[in-house]
């Protein structure tokens, strides 16, 4: 089975007590949110974390559609409410759009 692999940034709110907050939310990640994440065809997701920068790795099935993948969150109101909690934590990157949370990175390198 072939995969592609998308990578996405996106920042915290640069205060020590929301980032440990946010990093111990990702310890215990909603069930409802890992199986949302499975039935879009997204095969594995990291995310990395250096100051307050967030770097997520995701690895997705030939099926993928991202649009799809869209959609489907903003249908349920479980992903809705996970993404409101993570706003509290999480803010744009300096230069994205106002409705962008996660920017996809283009890879530059690769072998």
């Amino acid at each position: 089975m072939n995969s592609t692999t998308y990578c996405y940034a996106c920042d915290l709110k640069d205060d020590e007590k929301l980032i440990a907050d946010y990093k111990k939310y990702h310890k215990a990640v909603w069930p409802e949110i890992i199986k949302s994440i499975k039935d879009s065809g997204i095969l594995k997701m990291q995310i990395y974390h250096c100051y307050n920068r967030l770097f997520m790795i995701t690895e997705v099935s030939e099926s993928f559609d991202l649009e799809r993948k869209q959609k489907m969150d903003k249908e349920n109101p479980i992903i809705q409410e996970w993404e409101q909690l993570m706003w509290k934590y999480q803010q744009a990157l300096p230069k994205a759009n106002p409705d962008e949370k996660w920017i996809l990175m283009d890879c530059i390198f690769k072998i």
